[in-house]
């Protein structure tokens, strides 16, 4: 058996900066969603999933809900990247969205992400842009943690990337 593996699914750079610095910390193979073959995963001890969070959802946990009766008997972690200050409430609902069955079992950890347009698909900044302009609507003084976010980012570019977000998850694997 080996010890551990990252595997990733990074869309615009800040899971795959997290997953470099976890590898600096942890010395685990690596691998994108997208190579991961059971087979090859099935080796390790230790696996650990970093996916970006979008409209709720995580970025490569389909590999884990299609692979979990293989790996179920594995030392399980889950680091998701998302743009939003952390928020326990908006954690929680991730969690149970993308964490059904037998998955929620599995420890899931948050780190703060970017915001780039530029960076962005057509679809992803329309889609932004449809959203923001539906909050701008509202009341500011009701705006949630990752609504608040979400204007102060409005044609800026933020780096909210910190390994401070990692050492959660590299206590739960170093333990």
């Amino acid at each position: 058996m080996k010890a551990g593996i990252i595997i990733y699914q990074s869309k615009y750079g800040s899971t795959k900066k997290y997953v470099e610095w976890l590898m600096e910390e942890i010395q685990f193979d690596c691998i994108k969603t997208s190579n991961a073959k059971i087979k090859d995963i099935e080796k390790y001890n230790t696996i650990i999933l970093c996916g970006g969070i979008y409209a709720s959802g995580i970025s490569g946990i389909s590999f884990l809900r299609r692979n979990y009766d293989v790996l179920k008997d594995k030392k399980l972690a889950i680091f998701c990247v998302g743009a939003s200050p952390f928020d326990e409430q908006a954690f929680n609902m991730v969690k149970t969205h993308n964490l059904k069955n037998d998955l929620n079992k599995i420890p899931m950890f948050y780190g703060r992400g970017a915001w780039d347009e530029d960076k962005m698909s057509f679809k992803d900044r329309t889609l932004c842009r449809i959203l923001q302009k539906s909050i701008s609507k509202k009341d500011p003084h009701t705006y949630e943690p990752w609504m608040k976010a979400l204007m102060s980012a409005v044609g800026e570019k933020c780096d909210w990337t910190d390994k401070k977000y990692l050492k959660p998850l590299i206590d739960y694997i170093l333990n």
